[in-house]
């Protein structure tokens, strides 16, 4: 286990197995002003999580000592810290198993340190803004089928004012349907307006959100909520209001 760190900035832990992209992505990302612990094994990992605080975990998929998944499913049923995969090329249903038990976000390798940091931050910054405190003037909170939604403070809750537990994933896609009400949403433009960037042929990865979403929306098996359009599309068909107390208009 080797740390390189800064004096303040968000404190990554990058598991990976390879000696070159730990060295590489602990210099380069230490260098983006973010404190770095590095770890190897999985076992190595478990320990670093068990003794310090983190705010993001990257995530090699191929570990010597355990599988990618297993540690990914192990620290989302411990923790709501996000975690970025990263995945070879070929890994494409590894992949969308990761997204289904969790994870936030994936990247292929290989892959520039550049874009690695550009997912670190956007994450981070759906996982700040999730962790907000409630406000009591309820600004913009819009109301669909029986749910609460504030998109200020990324926070959803249910008809009994449950709060509902979403990753920044899942929230992104599900404010891509708020506010579009009615609308047919195809993958490709989902991906655009969630992670600003197109799908590939074999990308998968909204499919898996909305089923993500579905699940806990109690939609699953009933698309009553969240429908599949025949031309590849999804669109939300309940209606959209605004909450009472809210100062917006719904969309």
């Amino acid at each position: 286990m080797i740390k390189a760190e800064a004096e303040t900035g968000p404190h990554i832990l990058v598991v990976d197995d390879d000696q070159e992209i730990r060295k590489l992505l602990g210099r380069y990302l230490t260098g983006q002003s973010f404190r770095v612990t590095l770890a190897e094994t999985g076992r190595e990992a478990e320990r670093q999580l068990a003794n310090g605080r983190f705010d993001l975990i990257v995530l090699d998929l191929m570990l010597p000592d355990t599988s990618g998944l297993e540690l990914c499913r192990s620290f989302r049923a411990q923790s709501h810290i996000p975690i970025i995969l990263l995945t070879a090329l070929k890994e494409d249903v590894d992949r969308i198993i990761g997204l289904e038990i969790g994870a936030d976000d994936y990247l292929g390798k290989p892959f520039n340190p550049r874009e690695l940091v550009a997912r670190i931050r956007a994450v981070l910054r759906r996982t700040h803004l999730r962790d907000e405190p409630a406000s009591e003037a309820r600004p913009g909170r819009l109301r669909f089928a029986g749910f609460t939604a504030d998109p200020t403070l990324r926070r959803v809750w249910d008809a009994q004012g449950e709060e509902l537990i979403f990753t920044g994933a899942e929230f992104d896609l599900l404010l891509a349907f708020i506010e579009r009400p009615g609308r047919m949403l195809s993958r490709e433009q989902l991906l655009d307006i969630t992670q600003g960037r197109g799908s590939s042929g074999f990308d998968r990865s909204i499919d898996v959100l909305i089923s993500r979403l579905r699940r806990k929306l109690g939609d699953a098996g009933n698309f009553q909520i969240i429908k599949t359009l025949r031309n590849g599309g999804y669109q939300l068909a309940a209606r959209v209001e605004a909450a009472p107390g809210s100062d917006v208009e719904a969309p």
